[in-house]
């Protein structure tokens, strides 16, 4: 397992240097950086402006100088700041953090909620209406474009019943445990949702069919054990392996996948950060937060794949 978890560590550790040069690529295929800090209406910068500001980003050097630079500053958390304001990065990345984790763990619990459980009824009652339930739930939830999910639940549950509120956190002097402040989490949370539990449900059915039409599960059968202890002892707990090992991944989806569903709803999280960056042409804002959504997907990737190692034998004493 040791040479497992090693092998794993080393691939993370190239998938993020690759993603630091992709990412800084990026930001110098648009162009000059100085032009960026232009003012608009054709008022340009004068020399003495250019060369501080060429100081002042290291542009006065090779192009390799420049990236080993920025990437020293980037481990040691300096995003730089943003062009109009001026306003450090890692600070506004950090105060729009905790309105994602709200929906990414809201939408997690979601998903393992409504997945897993569907997906053990539909394996167990294969064949009747709980099982057609369920699979077009997962059909339905895998194949709707999840801007149509968020419009259609606006039209549904704050236009036609007006259940819900449109959009927004809700009000910040509201302990986020009450109703008054939770009910603005519910529809994102659902939209956000909806698309993972489909594929945890179809996952967790596929499992539990496999284990069983196994042989141990058919002998304790057999043997006259208890249907339900057949089903969560024996069925159930090799099963879940995939889809445990799976949701991980999911959280991290759920983190970096939030874009939409933060634009539409209006949900102050770094979703809508970096799309108000891409709109401000904000490239430090907009690099700096690609850069925090691959380094959260590899680090819990590489976290699924020890938690695989750990639980499956074949792994664990290899």
């Amino acid at each position: 397992m040791r040479r497992y978890l090693i092998r794993k560590l080393i691939f993370a550790i190239i998938t993020l240097l690759a993603a630091t040069m992709f990412v800084f690529g990026l930001s110098r295929m648009a162009g000059d950086p100085l032009l960026l800090f232009a003012k608009p209406g054709g008022y340009g910068m004068s020399p003495e402006r250019v060369e501080q500001l060429s100081q002042k980003l290291g542009l006065d050097k090779p192009l390799v100088v420049q990236y080993l630079v920025w990437l020293g500053r980037v481990l040691t958390g300096d995003f730089g700041d943003t062009i109009v304001s001026e306003t450090s990065v890692r600070k506004l990345i950090w105060e729009r953090a905790a309105p994602t984790m709200q929906l990414a763990v809201a939408s997690f619990i979601l998903a393992i909620l409504m997945g897993v459980p569907l997906g053990v009824i539909s394996a167990v009652k294969r064949g009747s209406l709980s099982d057609y339930v369920s699979r077009t739930i997962a059909l339905v939830g895998q194949a709707a474009p999840i801007f149509w999910v968020c419009i259609m639940a606006i039209l549904l549950f704050a236009v036609t019943l007006d259940w819900l509120p449109v959009g927004t956190a809700g009000p910040d002097d509201v302990p986020f445990w009450t109703w008054a402040k939770f009910k603005y989490l519910v529809m994102p949370a659902f939209a956000l949702g909806w698309g993972p539990a489909a594929a945890l449900l179809r996952l967790t059915r596929s499992a539990m069919l496999e284990v069983l039409d196994s042989e141990y599960v058919t002998l304790a059968r057999a043997k006259g054990t208890n249907y339900n202890i057949v089903i969560w002892k024996h069925a159930f707990r090799n099963a879940i392996l995939q889809p445990l090992t799976t949701s991980a991944i999911v959280l991290a989806s759920f983190v970096t996948g939030a874009v939409v569903v933060e634009r539409i709803f209006a949900w102050p999280g770094v979703g809508q950060l970096m799309t108000d960056a891409v709109w401000n042409n904000d490239f430090p804002t907009l690099t700096s937060t690609v850069l925090v959504f691959t380094a959260i997907f590899v680090a819990t990737n590489f976290l699924a794949d020890m938690l695989y190692g750990v639980l499956n034998p074949v792994i664990r004493y290899d």
